[in-house]
């Protein structure tokens, strides 16, 4: 029977990966440039985000595993969770999550460095010519990514060697004392995971809260009053007319415009700026609905034509789940400010939830029947996952003030898929962590688990609480009875993660407070967003200024639904 469950729960997260393969190709697909796509950037790009969202979602499984090992009815281990068995699952996990970790790593600082930089050494005009070759293509790209070795050699060398918090008089609990590592692999790898955390929390703070507020309402006030088809139309009839009446003030002046007077100068001006403008809304609008591009984007497109009534509802139930993460944030937020154990000096661990957090209630309670908790925790990833997605399209790629690259659908070049794809790795580490810590922290480290809060009979023999049910009590890091420690099994990820900011202090200060900058960026987002429609950049626009300006004229946020038909069917209904 245990052999039957454990392999069930491995089975599903194997679908659950099998199905993120297909989310990260889908969306490395719709967003690269089909004019300019390389092989080896989009196999990188969607290795590199199915290997992160794979980390993330190994989560519930770790949960599941653990808890499977105790009965939530009676407090107590399952007869057949002998210790040596527990031991075989935490190792098994443990593992995995070095294997991705260790991967996720190796991706941000060495494989996406090195694919960007193999993509820019690749020289058309010298390929065809025979000048360049395979091995110098791959010294140019190999040279300019020894920076990036040199700094993953600093990273582990540093880790490896740099003290540990030795801080054990501040704490009282075994729990917290087993985090302490004297491993210096070990310390190596948790240094360098708690590094690329801080550097993913500072764009986890700007994008992801940034797109957490826009994405629900981007939803709700995206419905277009006027279908492309009409639009196209409609763009043609008045380019039409716009020539004729040129050709007409040209055929006065037989070609010289010095000949017209003042008034008819200013009307050809008018009107070949005007020309310029219906050419590009021309432009944008087949583009809009998938012209010259493949048959997975014109699809994409139709069904985006016909879920689009279901927008308004789908951002509605968007907004709602957004704004509970968020209070959820919130709650436990101020719960570690007032009741850490330890403060700042263990990076403000939480040895228990005083506060409820309906997130962390609603998984603890799914989580008692597997896999209902996965689906609402994937959920809650994607969620999280798309609205970083969203910030990135919307604040773009920027150094300071200055946009670098730009992100939009069917018009991202491959470096900036690239630098999309490290900053999405460096934020879903951050997300990791502000789900497991934050978001969920009593699911994440004990899930449904329970106790007999009762002092055994005699020693090794478990309580009995078959007839005193209000002695079962959920597990937790403050639990003291000698029951608790010989039941309860904390989960994998949370072991590491706390022993991240109890090993130092400092990642765990600044993953606290940057949780509160994240729910300040989001409420002033969400609050001006709800005055002002969002402007998210889909549609190709050229370089120069002018042509960005004509974004407006598809980006129309009124209600006529009726324009979804044409837009299914591609043709313009006439009245």
């Amino acid at each position: 029977m245990a052999l039957l469950q454990t392999s069930l729960i491995w089975i599903v997260y194997a679908v659950v990966i099998a199905a993120l393969l297909a989310i990260a190709s889908i969306f490395i697909y719709i967003y690269q440039t089909p004019r300019d796509r390389s092989p080896s950037v989009t196999i990188t790009c969607i290795i590199a985000i199915t290997c992160l969202l794979a980390t993330v979602l190994l989560l519930p499984v770790d949960v599941a595993l653990v808890s499977s090992t105790t009965s939530s009815q009676l407090g107590r281990r399952k007869d057949w969770a002998s210790q040596d068995a527990v031991d075989r699952i935490t190792y098994s996990l443990t593992v995995v999550y070095y294997a991705l970790y260790s991967a996720d790593a190796l991706l941000c600082l060495l494989v996406l460095p090195f694919t960007y930089f193999w993509y820019e050494e690749y020289d058309e005009v010298a390929a065809e010519a025979g000048e360049q070759t395979l091995g110098s293509r791959l010294w140019g790209a190999f040279k300019y990514t020894l920076f990036f070795i040199a700094i993953v050699v600093i990273l582990f060398l540093v880790g490896f060697f740099v003290p540990v918090s030795k801080d054990k008089d501040n704490m009282d609990l075994d729990y917290f004392k087993r985090l302490l590592t004297e491993n210096h692999g070990e310390r190596a790898l948790t240094f360098a995971l708690g590094l690329l955390i801080t550097l993913g929390i500072c764009l986890y703070v700007l994008y992801t809260s940034a797109g957490l507020a826009l994405f629900p309402v981007s939803l709700i006030k995206t419905a277009p009053a006027v279908s492309s088809p009409m639009l196209q139309a409609t763009t043609a009839q008045q380019l039409e007319v716009n020539q004729e009446r040129q050709r007409q003030l040209e055929g006065r002046c037989g070609g010289n415009p010095d000949l017209l007077s003042s008034k008819d100068r200013r009307e050809l001006d008018t009107l070949t700026r005007e020309e310029r403008t219906l050419i590009r809304r021309q432009r944008l609008v087949e583009e809009a609905q998938g012209g010259g591009r493949s048959w997975l984007m014109r699809a994409w497109n139709k069904v985006g034509a016909i879920l689009r009534p279901f927008k308004l509802l789908g951002g509605i139930l968007l907004l709602l789940v957004a704004v509970v993460v968020w209070v959820s944030m919130l709650l436990t937020s101020i719960d570690k400010a007032k009741n850490s154990i330890c403060k700042h000096r263990c990076g403000y661990i939480l040895g228990h939830i005083n506060v409820f957090n309906p997130v962390n209630w609603i998984l603890v309670v799914s989580a008692k029947v597997f896999p209902v908790d996965y689906a609402i925790f994937t959920a809650l990833i994607l969620l999280l996952f798309c609205s970083s997605v969203v910030g990135i399209a919307v604040v773009g790629i920027r150094f300071l003030w200055i946009r670098i690259f730009q992100i939009r659908k069917g018009h991202t070049s491959p470096q900036a898929l690239l630098l999309a794809t490290a900053m999405l790795m460096l934020m879903i580490l951050a997300l990791n962590y502000s789900v497991s810590m934050v978001v969920a922290p009593g699911y994440a480290t004990f899930g449904p688990q329970t106790f007999c809060d009762r002092t055994p009979s005699s020693p090794g023999e478990q309580p009995d609480c078959t007839n005193s049910r209000d002695l079962i009590k959920p597990c937790s890091e403050l639990a003291e009875n000698p029951a608790a420690r010989s039941v309860c099994t904390p989960s994998v990820v949370s072991t590491f993660l706390n022993r991240v900011t109890i090993n130092f202090p400092f990642f765990g200060v600044v993953f606290f407070w940057a949780q509160f900058v994240f729910l300040g960026v989001y409420l002033v987002v969400f609050v001006t967003t709800l005055f002002r429609a969002p402007k998210l950049d889909e549609q190709q626009l050229d370089e120069d200024a002018e042509e960005a300006e004509e974004e407006g004229l598809l980006a129309s946020t009124g209600r006529r639904f009726g324009a979804n038909w044409q837009d299914i069917t591609g043709r313009a209904d006439r009245a």
